[in-house]
């Protein structure tokens, strides 16, 4: 039997919910109305499946999925939200939700996410996993920022701080071509074509900032 718990901030609707889950074989093994108590509980009775809202008296329900699936990784999050914008599907799938369904739902549709959710699929209302989809595409369009080995940013940082690459070899110990073909490397995979284009890029990201190391080595 599968054990669910539901998380809501209505009585009346805790209290259905459970009394419809009930009808259809499934174990109601705990409710909680906030955050706070939806991570306790669900911490000591380790349910199957959490039936989650959003608006919560006190916190969120993306909170408490994000602790309760952190802690427990083989209980699963079905959100049942009125809501339907996409911020709010977005925030509860990336901190751990397996599904959403808005309250809208007929109780043979509630019947059946509960189920698929209990054995791993991802379940959504009509509609809103397209939204994800649309999210997933967009992300795969956007550039991807470059990978700087740790030698390139540390050579970039000097960079950024104004030394030659004589200095720079110095300071590193490395020879002043191996310095040099770091400061290619770097140009290159930043698409950036010469040294104050680096200075530049390494200012507006923080790069040129004297780190802990090098202010404890500078008053040696």
């Amino acid at each position: 039997m599968t054990r669910v718990m539901i998380v809501d901030d209505h009585p009346m609707w805790r209290e259905g919910v459970a009394r419809d889950l009930g009808s259809r074989g499934y174990e109601v093994c705990a409710t909680a109305a906030d955050s706070p108590s939806a991570v306790r509980i669900a911490l000591a009775t380790r349910p199957d499946v959490v039936v989650m809202d959003l608006q919560l008296g006190t916190g969120s329900g993306v909170d408490a999925t994000r602790e309760i699936t952190a802690a427990l990784p083989d209980t699963r999050v079905l959100v049942l939200s009125a809501s339907a914008e996409q911020a709010d599907v977005l925030a509860a799938v990336k901190n751990g939700a397996s599904g959403y369904l808005v309250k809208s739902a007929s109780l043979d549709e509630f019947d059946d996410a509960v189920r698929r959710t209990a054995e791993g699929d991802a379940v959504f209302s009509a509609g809103l996993a397209g939204l994800l989809l649309g999210e997933y595409h967009r992300l795969e369009a956007e550039p991807k920022a470059p990978q700087l080995t740790e030698r390139e940013t540390e050579v970039l940082r000097l960079v950024a701080r104004g030394l030659t690459a004589k200095q720079i070899a110095a300071r590193l110990v490395l020879s002043h071509r191996t310095v040099e073909n770091h400061v290619q490397n770097t140009l290159r995979k930043l698409q950036l074509h010469n040294r104050a284009e680096l200075v530049r890029y390494a200012i507006e990201h923080g790069l040129d900032e004297v780190t802990r190391e090098e202010g404890a080595g500078g008053n040696n």
